[in-house]
């Protein structure tokens, strides 16, 4: 994988409005360490404020991230995930500890949701191509050919074993829409071993704060307009002093040329039940979670369940809050998260 320089600005799709100490200048007793990467598809920033062994700090939680993709990404050939894919049908792959953890949160919450969160959505994900250098928009044909090999219900998990078996051949997974919260996840724990009180880090959206800012202030993450057309404007701001904020939207990832053609958005988050890009009456969600894998998972599943539905999920579970944004740029968010957002856009009206 390509490593990039160390450096101190910080240059991540999301918004973030944490004041940031240029050129790596000395606080509290400590010094800001930055790095970016291009790691799990997105771009990642990990800002942390330790003493002198913060080089090394740094290299421990990018190996991390490294050995993570060349276990779960679907384009890696010897990938855990795409021996999987390979063997569907024929035989039991065993795969590392930590990728047979992640599937098996990912069936759990694909279980709850009622197969609105679900990793076998590969085959869907294969044919329309969209964050490939060829996006496509298949027949209807084509897509139900395809929708009869996503099933989560034919994943079998050998727990003694630690095997992945998919049932039908022609299956595959992918875990896109969890890997990197369990990523952020294990940076977190790595920074924390190490010692480090004051961090953030940031891959692609998936932001886990660790502490407050060294000054004690909270970080302040901005929840970025999906209607501002590749300018980095937020719309409402959430403080956080320990945890996760993920967010998930159609503004991401879509067939460029059609929109621009027909205004009309086939973003990459599809809809398991129909094959097609998910179409619950939302632009974007966000989920604070004491855990990045919680909060990445769930913002996939309220983006394609709804409002309604998908903050009933949310509001079931404990520590853990959400917000939708609809089509009509109207926020509908859980009950403690009412209490903790600032919405900063006059276009965006929260329902209370």
């Amino acid at each position: 994988m390509k490593r990039y320089q160390r450096i101190c600005a910080l240059s991540i799709a999301i918004f973030l409005l944490a004041a940031v100490l240029q050129g790596c200048a000395r606080t509290g007793g400590v010094r800001e360490y930055s790095e970016d990467i291009f790691a799990l598809n997105t771009w990642v920033n990990i800002r942390i404020y330790a003493g002198k062994n913060g080089p090394d700090i740094l290299d421990k939680a990018i190996k991390r991230i490294e050995e993570i993709e060349s276990r779960m990404s679907v384009t890696i050939q010897d990938s855990d995930v795409s021996r999987i894919n390979s063997s569907a049908g024929k035989q039991p792959v065993k795969v590392h500890d930590d990728t047979f953890e992640v599937i098996k949160k990912a069936l759990k919450y694909a279980e709850m949701s009622n197969g609105a969160f679900d990793i076998t959505i590969y085959p869907i994900v294969k044919l329309w191509g969209i964050t490939s250098e060829h996006p496509r928009m298949p027949t209807d044909a084509e897509i139900q050919d395809k929708l009869k090999l996503v099933d989560y219900r034919n994943v079998v998990l050998d727990e003694k074993g630690k095997t992945v078996y998919l049932k039908e051949p022609g299956m595959g997974i992918d875990l896109g829409a969890i890997a990197k919260g369990y990523a952020a996840d294990e940076v977190a724990r790595i920074l924390k071993e190490e010692g480090v009180v004051h961090a953030l880090i940031n891959m692609g959206g998936n932001v886990v704060a660790m502490g407050g800012k060294p000054n004690g202030k909270p970080w302040r993450i901005g929840i970025q307009d999906p209607r501002a057309d590749g300018v980095q404007r937020h719309i409402a701001i959430i403080e956080i002093m320990d945890g996760s904020v993920v967010s998930s939207g159609d503004y991401e990832r879509y067939i460029v040329d059609v929109y621009k053609r027909t205004g009309k958005r086939y973003h990459h988050i599809f809809d398991p039940s129909t094959g097609y890009p998910a179409n619950s009456g939302l632009m974007a969600t966000t989920v604070v979670a004491p855990y990045s894998i919680d909060a990445d998972a769930l913002s996939t599943t309220v983006f394609i369940m709804g409002a309604e539905k998908g903050l009933e999920i949310v509001e079931g579970l404990e520590g853990i809050d959400a917000l939708a944004i609809t089509l009509d740029k109207k926020i509908y968010a859980s009950k403690g998260l009412k209490e903790r957002l600032i919405v900063t856009d006059k276009e965006y009206e929260l329902q209370l």
